[in-house]
């Protein structure tokens, strides 16, 4: 499922978070590509655990965290720590490629395995040309360029890109998620049953229709969850 959604960060996150990127020092983002990755990957990175990094991280946790829409569609068992990116200048693209399958989460022998990947847009659309991600769905490639503060969320397996930026710069966050619902299939069912009953109960309140619906929905999630 790819998905996009609006307003993730609210306008004061955004500026606090540009604040901090002002002034950061960025690092090589090779030093985190795996073998296939490192051949096509061209950016910049904020260095792992550094300050900046650990002042943002939880900014973009909490913001997820809070946002129905995100948890509805992710069903987020566990996320690695956000990393943020920079593109511009001579460091500007990332050739087509496949997130890895299995993380480790730092500081830790903990794996995570990454079934969603989600970028978070960090500049304007307007402040920098190019840039946009390129996600290679099943009708075709996908082209993806939002506002400051929106995210896109697809499935991690799904191979992408980003295209070289030719003016200005493009900031974001990537995170992985591994969900409660291994299956992608089974995820947007329940993601669109999520949805038909907040529109339910919108129109019509707390109906027997929206209970018995909701009812299911939860049966649905007792089957397939791992929690």
């Amino acid at each position: 499922m790819l998905l996009k959604i609006p307003d993730v960060l609210t306008p004061a996150e955004l500026d606090t978070m540009r604040e901090v990127l002002r002034d950061a020092l960025w690092e090589d983002g090779r030093a985190t590509a795996g073998g296939q990755a490192v051949q096509v990957k061209n950016n910049e990175q904020l260095p792992l655990r550094g300050k900046e990094e650990q002042a943002l991280q939880p900014i973009v946790l909490a913001a997820l965290s809070r946002h129905a829409g995100f948890y509805a569609a992710a069903l987020p068992r566990r996320a690695l720590p956000p990393m943020f990116n920079r593109y511009g200048g001579a460091t500007n693209t990332y050739g087509n490629h496949i997130d890895k399958a299995i993380r480790f989460i730092p500081d830790s022998t903990q794996r995570l395995r990454a079934d969603i990947s989600c970028t978070l847009f960090l500049s304007d659309p307007q402040d920098y040309d190019g840039g946009e991600l390129v996600i290679e769905d099943s009708c075709g490639p996908q082209q993806v360029k939002l506002a400051a503060g929106s995210l896109v969320l697809y499935p991690a397996g799904a191979v992408h890109r980003v295209e070289p930026v030719t003016r200005g710069q493009r900031l974001a966050s990537v995170v992985w998620i591994e969900s409660m619902v291994r299956s992608a299939e089974q995820r947007r069912l329940l993601y669109d049953m999520d949805r038909a009953i907040v529109r339910l109960r919108e129109r019509e309140g707390s109906s027997d229709e929206s209970v018995a619906l909701a009812g299911t929905y939860h049966n649905l999630l007792r089957m397939w969850a791992d929690a």
